[in-house]
């Protein structure tokens, strides 16, 4: 999953804008129309989206209207249209704000960072005595930290978060390694054998992290 992804159909601007981002540390993706953003959002996911309105294929609230069916991850929308009724559209259909172009990029990333700081410093998923910090992406179990790669927290926050369903192979792979080309799809069983190690009172015989032969695997919330 990448930080922020940046739906913007002015090259050179998505360009500066990635720029400054990646230089303040964060990972960025780009899409110039409405289809690649959705299509991008729906299989890596990511943790802010910068959107503007004015796209080539369809306009960002439609954008906006469909990540708000999926999540409540946080939307900035972007954009030139300045109308009272636009900015009003984008507010109703659950944007975080609506910033006017031109803008100041200093004003902007002060805004970025402070959505992350108040949204994940919130965020905390507790499983049991098992906790999931998504501020600073730490993970402990009974009190006690579990030293969790980035790749196995994050793939610990979609079971848990989809608690109960079954997902594929091909998901949790997509969403977790999607963007390196590197990676082969057996890392996926690897990395669920070593968070069965970190997690489970018995890995051999695990009762949380359990596999759905043919399919995926499930995150079932007995007692911890």
């Amino acid at each position: 999953m990448v930080d922020i992804l940046i739906v913007e159909d002015n090259t050179e601007l998505c360009t500066l804008l990635c720029d400054f981002l990646r230089a303040e540390g964060y990972t960025v993706s780009t899409a110039q129309n409405g289809e690649k953003a959705l299509s991008l959002y729906e299989r890596y996911g990511a943790r802010l989206v910068l959107l503007d309105i004015n796209l080539p294929d369809t306009d960002g609230f439609a954008v906006c209207r469909r990540i708000r069916e999926r999540d409540n991850t946080p939307v900035l929308i972007l954009t030139a249209r300045t109308d009272k009724e636009d900015k009003l559209n984008g507010l109703v259909l659950g944007a975080d704000d609506y910033i006017e172009k031109p803008y100041d990029i200093d004003i902007l990333i002060a805004k970025i960072k402070g959505i992350f700081r108040r949204r994940l410093a919130r965020d905390m998923i507790t499983e049991g005595d098992l906790i999931l910090n998504l501020a600073d992406g730490t993970a402990s179990k009974g009190g006690s930290p579990l030293a969790l790669t980035a790749k196995e927290f994050e793939l610990l926050r979609l079971l848990i978060e989809n608690k109960g369903q079954t997902l594929t192979k091909e998901y949790l792979f997509e969403r977790v390694w999607g963007s390196d080309s590197e990676s082969e799809p057996q890392t996926l069983t690897v990395h669920i054998k070593w968070l069965r190690q970190k997690t489970e009172k018995d890995p051999k015989s695990p009762v949380h992290i359990v596999t759905v032969w043919g399919k995926g695997y499930r995150w079932e919330n007995e007692d911890l």
